[in-house]
């Protein structure tokens, strides 16, 4: 069944468009008329029409944490919660832990594409082959180095696209390459890697750089380390926190100049609480607490974030002054560049899956659609 959309603005992911007329045939974007006259039996989008956004990191939503609850139902809970802000592809990302809770977060990213929740992109392991002293909130015993254990879940083919973050002076050169040649897209971070060593990990094959500046050798004036090598290399991609609590504004705002255009993407970082009321939660059996938009552990570290993509959207035109063309782009077509998916995602052209938002004056998500179907 073909069906018919109108929008009076419309961002089909490179410029803004008025008087677009769309058809969606199964799922997917089919004709599209520009400076069109309003089709009688259409269904008419109030506010902007622009892609759906996709999450490299979500740690979980809806009062669910994906580590401790590693199932389909916290998928589907966390994706259900996701969406209410504009997210219409995403990746469970599952941190540092045993082998077990590794298993069984791949099973349930397996099952819930194998029954078709279309939001989920794949999986990102993030650990746990990282750097003690960069671990951030990750717990530290369960950080260790690369085995044939965690290869297997890393290279299965049953995962939709593979994402995994890891410290490159914990796994060697040899190891990231055997993983690119697997298909599996390898971030840099939670890392105390020299510049040079950064260096050789890109070479090797690396792609991207987990939530720029946090939790990785800072740039100095004789050792520019791994956000030296994160800016100035032209080919991989950079995850920006934007919640105020991160990264300050000027650092954000001094690395879009820096970093080559289109690899700048937005991410969450996304805890439990995001489209919940949850005060508090509990991480590797420690609690994590929520004093407004920020989440810290008991030790005083920063525990992932309550952002959603449309408050990343926002506050990356609002505190950095990017035009909301570019900051739509840094929330779908960057992302879906990075993550492989852009052959049927991150805009609006025809072929492409029909996952768009329908935003209001002040970026917020009115409509969410997936597949042609509305969501929220």
């Amino acid at each position: 069944m073909t069906k018919q959309f109108f929008a009076k603005q419309f961002f089909d992911g490179q410029q803004l468009l008025a008087n677009v007329a769309f058809t969606v045939a199964n799922g997917c974007i089919d004709t599209l008329i520009k400076n069109a006259i309003e089709p009688t039996q259409a269904t008419c989008l109030e506010g902007l029409v622009a892609p759906g956004f996709i999450d490299i990191q979500v740690n979980g939503g809806g009062g669910k944490l994906f580590n401790q609850q590693p199932t389909l139902d916290t998928i589907s809970c966390i994706g259900h919660a996701h969406r209410q802000f504009g997210t219409t592809g995403f990746f469970p990302t599952v941190i540092t832990d045993d082998l077990t809770v590794m298993k069984q977060a791949a099973d349930a990213v397996s099952k819930a594409i194998e029954l078709g929740q279309t939001d989920v992109l794949g999986i990102h392991f993030e650990g746990p082959h990282l750097s003690v002293s960069r671990k951030g909130v990750h717990a530290e015993e369960h950080i260790r180095g690369i085995s044939h254990s965690e290869f297997a879940q890393f290279t299965r083919a049953d995962l939709g696209q593979v994402i995994v973050t890891l410290a490159p002076e914990n796994v060697s050169c040899d190891d990231i390459t055997k993983l690119t040649e697997h298909g599996v897209v390898v971030c840099l971070g939670h890392s105390d890697a020299s510049y040079e060593q950064v260096q050789k990990a890109i070479d090797a094959g690396a792609r991207g750089f987990t939530h720029l500046f946090n939790a990785m050798s800072p740039l100095q004036s004789r050792e520019p380390g791994m956000v030296g090598a994160a800016l100035l290399d032209e080919n991989t991609w950079c995850g920006l926190i934007v919640d105020g609590h991160h990264v300050h504004q000027a650092s954000l705002k001094l690395a879009v100049r820096a970093k080559a255009t289109g690899k700048m993407m937005l991410v969450t970082d996304a805890m439990p609480p995001v489209g919940a009321e949850q005060p508090s939660f509990r991480l590797y059996g420690q609690e994590i607490v929520r004093t407004g938009d920020r989440l810290n552990a008991q030790t005083g570290e920063l525990a992932g974030s309550v952002l959603d993509m449309a408050g990343a959207v926002k506050n990356t035109v609002e505190q950095l002054g990017l035009p909301l063309e570019e900051a739509l782009r840094m929330a779908s077509r960057y992302p879906a560049a990075f993550a492989r998916t852009d052959h049927l995602l991150g805009d609006l052209s025809s072929g492409k899956h029909a996952n768009f938002v329908v935003l209001n004056s002040d970026i917020a998500v009115q409509q969410t659609w997936l597949a042609g179907e509305r969501v929220y």
